[in-house]
Parts: C-alpha cells; sequence; structure tokens
C-alpha cells in the first residue's frame, strides 16, 4: 500500500506543472481595436485576443480598460471572461 501511495505521490507531482499551463491568465489592458467580423480584440499591449461567437461587444470600444481572463489554446489566446474596470 505504502508503495501505491508514493507512486501515486510522484505521479501527481511531475504532472502538476502540466496543469498550470492549462490555467487562465489575466491581464489588465485598455482596448486598442474591436473587430466583431473576426471575434477578436486588440488591446495596447499589442496582443489581439479571440472571443466566442456568442461574446457580447456592449459597451466595448477602443480607449475602454478592461481585465481580460484568457487561456491560450493553439497559439491564441481565447477569453474566458472580460470586466470592464471602472
Amino acid at each position: 500500500m505504502r508503495i501505491l501511495i508514493a507512486a501515486l505521490l510522484a505521479t501527481a507531482s511531475i504532472l502538476s506543472p502540466i496543469n498550470g499551463w492549462a490555467q487562465s491568465v489575466d491581464v489588465e489592458a485598455t482596448i486598442k481595436t474591436v473587430d466583431v467580423s473576426k471575434l477578436s480584440l486588440t488591446l495596447d499591449d499589442g496582443k489581439t485576443y479571440k472571443v466566442p461567437e456568442e461574446f457580447n461587444f456592449d459597451g466595448l470600444t477602443a480607449g475602454v480598460k478592461v481585465v481580460v481572463f484568457y487561456t491560450v489554446v493553439d497559439g491564441n489566446r481565447v477569453v474566458d471572461d472580460l470586466e470592464i474596470v471602472q
């Protein structure tokens, strides 16, 4: 039983860095451009963020400060959540 527990703990410690890659990251920046046809936002950090098809662009224009929570999928930054900073 000890060997089984030790093996499980070793496996968990080896795989734990992989979990960190899949987690959402956040950035606070100002919107530079909004492209509704391409479903993307470009922020003043120079990065482009893809949004899902059902994304609501209401209130999002150039110059609005936002916090974007995103995940990198196939090299693209995909928005998980977005909050407007007041």
